[in-house]
């Protein structure tokens, strides 16, 4: 059995394309999770460089290095925790991380600044902000309702937040979506 590490495999979608490669190659998943795929064979070099080819083609990508796989591990936890944040407890996103993946904190956040340039707060930051423009972009819940959701002390808090990460407002952004809807049915 082995487990293979994919970057940007973030979606439904990258699984069924894995799990397609996967079978053209002949290999039998055990697991095809975000990021991670689990098979029952080993992989030979040649095999594994194909695997590599295939999933190049679909914009993704098999990692190698130690240290790439589990920057690749902390941003799956990262996007599972704010994607499903009204479904996780209100807990520390360090001690989250932490223990998910087994290790200190201080440790993988230490690795992550130094491979991606920024910290793992500030990787948080700006995927909280994306997930809450899709949410407006929804437009079925209010500011309120969506601080709560992600877990943020006040509407208030996320609004700073959402300036300062965009340059707008949360209702600016949300005018912009109606003035663009209108635009394009005037069209």
């Amino acid at each position: 059995m082995e487990k293979l590490f994919i970057k940007y495999m973030v979606s439904l979608r990258c699984k069924l394309m894995v799990k397609e490669e996967l079978t053209k190659l002949g290999f039998h998943y055990v697991i095809v999770e975000l990021g991670m795929v689990e098979i029952l064979e080993n992989i030979t070099p040649e095999q594994r460089d194909q695997f590599s080819k295939n999933l190049l083609k679909l914009g993704l990508e098999l990692l190698e290095t130690k240290k790439s796989i589990l920057i690749e591990k902390i941003k799956n936890v990262i996007t599972e925790m704010i994607q499903y944040s009204d479904e996780l407890p209100k807990v520390n996103y360090s001690d989250y991380i932490s223990e998910k993946l087994n290790y200190d904190y201080t440790y993988l956040a230490n690795i992550f600044s130094e491979v991606k340039g920024i910290t793992i707060q500030q990787y948080i930051i700006i995927h909280k902000i994306e997930r809450v423009k899709e949410l407006i972009l929804y437009d079925e819940l209010s500011l309120s309702e969506i601080s709560h959701k992600l877990h943020y002390s006040s509407p208030a808090h996320l609004s700073n937040q959402f300036k300062k990460v965009t340059g707008l407002t949360p209702s600016f952004y949300k005018k912009m979506k109606r003035k663009r809807d209108e635009n394009l049915e005037n069209m």
